[in-house]
């Protein structure tokens, strides 16, 4: 699937909504749908829900922001089309911005979550990290770990990982990484929120592997000038933040480059 943002409003409203909490600890109810399309099987998701309100959050904002910031790093990742639609749940039509995205699975392939996966097959008193160097992932876990400061992601659970297995091929390999919305400002709801927000601050982030600090598990990295390929100058905002004039208040976007660059600035003088 190509990254692009889709501004003419669709009609999403045949799609059948389920419900799925938050499992960051903070709160929250994402709906997630599926369909198939051109043969494809597609995935679509929504920001913070609320019945009574509607769409309150603006994860999926964060969705293609991410997206387009490990196409700049060279980064290996799913890629999502951010959708303005009319989806229907329980009867009522809201207006919104969505994410759509193709299932990453190969012909062949199952997948397991990489904490299940961990479970299956750690040898006696390995850790995580060494589980997954020991499999060949050291690079892509390492890249995980610089995104993931970047962004301050706060949900990279073990499920937010995913293995893929083709038996008949005898491969093994790790998913594109995926599911960033809950990362950036995401907890911000207005300009006041924005305002105050700390850019920099450590907040405690739900890592599978090493700690729950972001800042503090870039120690993992040995060696920081190999990991990220592509560079973040001051034009990448442009990139970043194309065709997404008027989806949120500018200010959100100010605060988002912000944060992004900054920390990958701590990053790269590591």
């Amino acid at each position: 699937m190509e990254t692009r943002v889709v501004r003419k409003k669709q009609d999403l409203t045949y799609l059948k909504w389920s419900h799925v909490r938050n499992s960051s600890g903070t709160a929250g109810t994402f709906l997630k749908s599926e369909e198939v399309r051109d043969g494809k099987k597609i995935y679509y998701k929504l920001s913070n829900f609320d019945l009574e309100q509607g769409v309150v959050g603006h994860e999926c904002i964060n969705e293609i922001i991410v997206d387009r910031l490990l196409t700049l790093l060279q980064v290996e990742h799913l890629h999502y089309e951010l959708i303005h639609a009319d989806i229907e749940v329980e009867g009522r039509v809201y207006e919104t911005w969505l994410c759509a995205s193709e299932d990453f699975k190969e012909r062949g392939e199952n997948k397991i979550a990489l904490d299940d996966y961990y479970r299956w097959d750690a040898q006696a008193g390995e850790s995580r990290y060494d589980f997954c160097v020991r499999h060949g992932w050291k690079n892509y876990v390492d890249q995980m770990l610089a995104v993931d400061f970047l962004i301050m992601n706060r949900d990279r659970h073990g499920a937010n990982i995913e293995v893929l297995r083709n038996t008949r091929k005898h491969t093994l390999r790790l998913a594109p990484l995926f599911d960033h919305g809950l990362s950036l400002i995401f907890t911000c709801t207005d300009e006041a929120d924005v305002k105050k927000y700390d850019i920099l601050e450590d907040k405690r982030c739900q890592n599978f592997i090493g700690g729950f600090s972001c800042y503090e598990n870039l120690s993992f990295i040995k060696k920081k000038s190999n990991v990220l390929q592509g560079r973040l100058t001051p034009a990448s905002r442009e990139v970043l933040f194309a065709d997404l004039d008027g989806i949120l208040p500018d200010c959100f976007f100010d605060t988002i480059w912000k944060m992004i660059y900054k920390r990958y600035q701590i990053y790269e003088g590591l």
